[in-house]
């Protein structure tokens, strides 16, 4: 970038609100993990499940609303698997429902006091299932006007709370991005250099993901910003190499016991490429779904511990590997750092 288009560029974001990275994250931040009880050192995550949800309210965003749910009533039945989960050795687990999709910091925060499970929480919005889920201002707004926005929960609180995000969950469709999905993408890199949380990308197959690498670097973003939600989605084992040599974490994050014998060949083919350490494993379950009777059928959180760990032992993972894909690729993915490529800053 030349000096005069930089300072035009500098000149844009100030005009336009925008925080940038020096002023937003204090030393008190930089290297630990946001949960919603506040800031930990890494090395107290734990065993981590990296995408599940607790409640999910999947009306649209033009009708989502707290009034549509009794929040002592959620808490009531969601408390019951937390404990499940924690006692078969879960110490956290990445809340990855976005806002207007029935993201409730407060009840996250009951919670994690009730269960002594270190929960986070995050920022940014959710552009799949055909913008559903989206409010009428991510259309309107630009880049920058989002990403403040989304800085803004990081800086301030959300809604009002002392809650703050542990990471940027964002969405896009199959295939290549729409204009919106590209938007998105590029505010969740901005704020990711704001604020220095993780962008994890609700994703599936591998022709969106290639997009989102490709944007992320034209912000000056490293693939080790970027989580690959939904990676199983995609049947292609290079396209995952492909994202975990670019520095991506590949998250296979739909454990159910129909799928153990599958995860483990996933897990054994990244194993082969020496990929392990860019692999992660959740169960995308819950939930509390408001607008069914007692939030319907939730889905425990227990398959990982109990059938696909033990298929893992018997298919020669070793303890080290079960460990770096549940306790040492969270702690590194949600470990509060800007990374952006070098001389590409903006």
């Amino acid at each position: 970038m030349d000096r005069r288009r930089f300072c035009q560029t500098m000149a844009a974001s100030a005009a336009a609100g925008v925080i940038r990275p020096s002023t937003v994250l204090s030393q008190d931040d930089a290297g630990k993990i946001m949960t919603v009880s506040g800031p930990i050192a890494p090395e107290s995550l734990g065993v981590t499940l990296p995408h599940e949800h607790v409640l999910v309210d999947f009306i649209g965003a033009d009708r989502v609303s707290r009034d549509r749910y009794d929040a002592d009533e959620a808490f009531t039945v969601i408390l019951p698997y937390l404990k499940a989960v924690r006692e078969l050795g879960c110490q956290s687990m990445v809340e990855c429902t976005p806002a207007y999709i029935g993201r409730d910091p407060i009840l996250l925060k009951r919670l994690s006091a009730a269960s002594g499970m270190n929960l986070l929480t995050n920022t940014g919005y959710y552009g799949a299932a055909g913008d559903k889920y989206l409010p009428p201002h991510a259309f309107s707004e630009t880049v920058d006007q989002l990403a403040a926005r989304w800085i803004n929960e990081w800086k301030e609180g959300i809604e009002g709370t002392d809650i703050r995000p542990g990471f940027i969950k964002t969405g896009v469709d199959y295939g290549s991005l729409s204009e919106i999905d590209r938007k998105l993408i590029r505010a969740a890199a901005r704020t990711h250099l704001a604020t220095g949380l993780v962008i994890a990308a609700h994703t599936g197959g591998g022709g969106a993901f290639k997009d989102e690498l490709a944007v992320l670097a034209e912000e000056g973003v490293a693939g080790e910003a970027f989580i690959w939600v939904h990676a199983q989605n995609e049947s292609d084992p290079n396209l995952h190499a492909q994202a975990a040599e670019q520095g991506a974490w590949v998250s296979f994050d739909g454990v159910s016991s129909q799928s153990v014998s599958s995860y483990v060949a996933k897990l054994r083919e990244m194993k082969r490429r020496n990929l392990l350490h860019k692999t992660m494993l959740s169960h995308d379950a819950g939930w509390y779904n408001v607008g069914e009777p007692k939030g319907g059928q939730f889905r425990s959180y227990d398959v990982l511990f109990t059938e696909l760990i033990p298929a893992l032992k018997k298919a020669d993972f070793a303890d080290e590997d079960i460990r770096q894909i549940a306790v040492e690729n969270p702690r590194q993915a949600f470990t509060i750092a800007v990374k952006a490529v070098k001389n590409s800053i903006r």
